[in-house]
């Protein structure tokens, strides 16, 4: 059996990721890893700590996005920040296409490389933004 490249490896670890999410509209995972492929952080979309679950609710819905959810990026990078894990250099392997609050946030923390899974509604600014900071988006087949 041929061993697997580190694409398709971090994004079925993403995929596993993303059934823990309890947002019902997008099971979205993430993965962060560093320059040494090591796994820093990952991140499912979901509530805020200690608030109740779309899944248990319902959807607090507004110009047709759930905002009580955080996406798996945002979890992600703040898990980060809360514990003092460094992002630099690091890649970025998600389910679904970032959107655009998430691509601001992944190149604030110097995110260097992001694989997808799902084109889920491209932004072009977020593409543009993408190619003007010189990261390099890749989609991964699996």
């Amino acid at each position: 059996m041929a061993r697997k490249s580190w694409d398709v490896y971090f994004m079925e670890i993403a995929t596993m990721v993303a059934s823990r999410s309890t947002c019902d509209r997008a099971f979205v995972g993430c993965v962060l890893v560093n320059e040494d492929n090591r796994i820093v952080s990952t991140g499912y979309n979901g509530s805020v700590a200690g608030n109740p679950h779309c899944d248990d609710i319902g959807h607090t819905m507004r110009d047709g996005h759930c905002i009580a959810t955080i996406h798996a990026e945002m979890n992600a990078l703040l898990y980060c920040a809360k514990e003092g894990i460094g992002t630099r250099g690091s890649k970025a392997y998600v389910t679904h296409f970032p959107c655009l609050n998430c691509t601001k946030a992944l190149i604030q923390a110097g995110i260097s490389k992001v694989y997808y899974l799902n084109a889920y509604r491209v932004d072009e600014y977020a593409v543009e933004l993408f190619e003007k900071n010189n990261i390099e988006i890749v989609k991964v087949e699996i």
